[in-house]
């Protein structure tokens, strides 16, 4: 599977989509450019870290902080929720009665930096370069926020000079005000780097408030920014700690070298051992529930302009590896995996102490996918590292249980089509590709508890550098978002086939 990037094929796309991108909805979203970048350069300040209780207070600012840009917007319903250790921002605007209701959920925490990596600037002060806003948080997922905030506002803006309207710019004088033709719910929370440990039961407490037709995930990746590809699936997650224990405490190495055991060997052969020669996860049973790649996702996935140049160039990663038989996209969308995300022995920081570590650990994260639970591959695990394991050592396995996320895949739906138009007049492109997105999230829980179907939606990008040093957004990949989403609520409450029943549901 190989090609030109999608720069290079964003106007040889067939058809299906159309080339003007919407342009009343796009001078619109474009007159705000610098009102974006002002407002995300504001936000991205407030460093609203996961996990560090020192930063508990920014992430109520953080909160307080979106809770009035709704406001500003005009949704007419808004509250900051405590969850845990954060706060989520729910916002409201349901005036369009017989029209779909959707939830948006997204997240604003952000993860742990370290300043002393990050080259371009500090990580909380934010900087423009190059029509990239670089600081923590403004892609993961700040950005993605905003972009949903501007597309309602050119959604209202339109609205108010009606359907096919010429004039959408900021200085327009209409009647009354208008609302969305759609009615929108958004769910912002505060916990998502850390796996949302509380998520579950803040939606079980609201669940008839939350309640909606359809869910629109927006914590996702594009493919490319020249070629819009709709997500359609989600692999799951599962973390795992690891710990492997050799003397009763760390000893002078010069005094038992030779004799005794050294968890850090014996750590470092079982991570070996979790993979055969093949690049498959080496757990036995890991596959047996894994469901066969849906063969029309596979065949979208040849469609992508792929080539291993520009997917290293973009990723960084140095090579390609994993599991035989695969491409590269079927491996990083459509297939399970097993990273190793730290490794602890010894000494890490400091002087040495020369000694045979008395602990070893790991830190491990399950890609999982469509068949499998994570309660199930914990339990393989467990069974296959006290069977791997040398004699001469014990060992700890911890599965996080509370924040495993299953895998989930979008259903046939209208809604879908809709996304895929809105998209291609979004990025003005001739039509839109299928993808995955490779990390967890929170969709199955959502579909689970809301009994809604699950579509994504998101502008980040594998060249944003989430989680990373360094982590920045494209302005005009967010507002080629915010025209997208734009479009995708007039396609929504247009859309022949997507409407409420008698009963106040989406046909389907």
């Amino acid at each position: 599977m190989t090609g030109g990037t999608g720069r290079d094929m964003q106007d040889t796309q067939g058809t299906g989509g159309s080339h003007d991108g919407a342009p009343d909805l796009r001078a619109f979203v474009r007159s705000r450019e610098a009102e974006l970048e002002r407002r995300l350069a504001e936000w991205v300040r407030i460093p609203g870290i996961l996990g560090a209780p020192e930063h508990s207070q920014d992430l109520l600012r953080s909160a307080n902080w979106l809770a009035g840009e709704f406001r500003e917007v005009g949704f007419p319903v808004v509250e900051v929720l405590p969850t845990g250790e954060s706060h989520a921002v729910y916002a409201e605007w349901c005036q369009a009665p017989g029209a779909p209701t959707v939830l948006v959920y997204s997240h604003h925490d952000v993860r742990a930096v370290r300043p002393e990596n990050w080259a371009l600037t500090a990580p909380f002060e934010p900087v423009l370069r190059e029509g990239r806003l670089y600081g923590r948080g403004s892609s993961d997922a700040k950005g993605q926020i905003l972009a949903h905030l501007e597309a309602v506002r050119a959604h209202l803006a339109a609205s108010e000079t009606g359907a096919g309207g010429t004039d959408t710019s900021p200085d327009t004088v209409a009647g009354p005000d208008p609302a969305p033709k759609v009615n929108l719910k958004f769910l912002v929370e505060g916990e998502e780097e850390g796996g949302s440990p509380n998520l579950a039961k803040l939606l079980e407490d609201h669940v008839d408030r939350f309640a909606a037709d359809l869910v629109l995930f927006s914590d996702t990746l594009l493919w490319d920014a020249a070629h819009p590809a709709v997500c359609v699936s989600l692999r799951g997650m599962l973390s795992a700690h690891l710990e492997v224990y050799g003397p009763e405490r760390d000893v002078h190495s010069g005094a038992v070298s030779g004799n005794a055991p050294n968890p850090a060997f014996e750590l470092g052969r079982l991570l070996g051992l979790m993979h055969d020669q093949d690049g498959r996860v080496a757990v036995p049973g890991f596959y047996d529930d894994v469901a066969p790649l849906p063969a029309d996702l596979r065949n979208a996935l040849k469609d992508l302009p792929f080539s291993e140049e520009d997917w290293l160039a973009r990723s960084e990663t140095g090579a390609i590896t994993g599991e035989k038989g695969y491409t590269v996209l079927e491996r990083l969308w459509l297939r399970p995996a097993v990273e190793v995300t730290s490794i602890i022995a010894g000494d890490p920081l400091g002087v040495s102490r020369a000694a045979v570590p008395a602990v070893a650990s790991a830190d491990l994260s399950f890609r999982t996918v469509p068949g499998q639970r994570a309660e199930k591959i914990a339990g393989q695990l467990q069974e296959w590292v006290a069977a791997t394991i040398g004699d001469a050592y014990s060992f700890s396995l911890i599965p996080d249980l509370e924040t495993a996320q299953e895998p989930y895949r979008t259903p046939d739906h209208p809604a879908v089509a809709a996304l895929e138009k809105a998209m291609a007049a979004g990025f003005r492109a001739d039509r839109t590709g299928r993808m995955g997105n490779a990390g967890g999230g929170p969709a199955e829980l959502l579909s689970r508890t809301l009994a809604a179907p699950v579509l994504f939606f998101g502008t980040g990008l594998v060249e944003d550098h989430w989680h990373d040093s360094d982590e920045s957004a494209g302005l005009d990949v967010l507002m080629n978002g915010a025209v997208t989403l734009a479009c995708f609520w007039e396609e929504l409450a247009a859309k022949q086939g997507i409407g409420d029943d008698d009963d106040g549901h989406l046909r389907q």
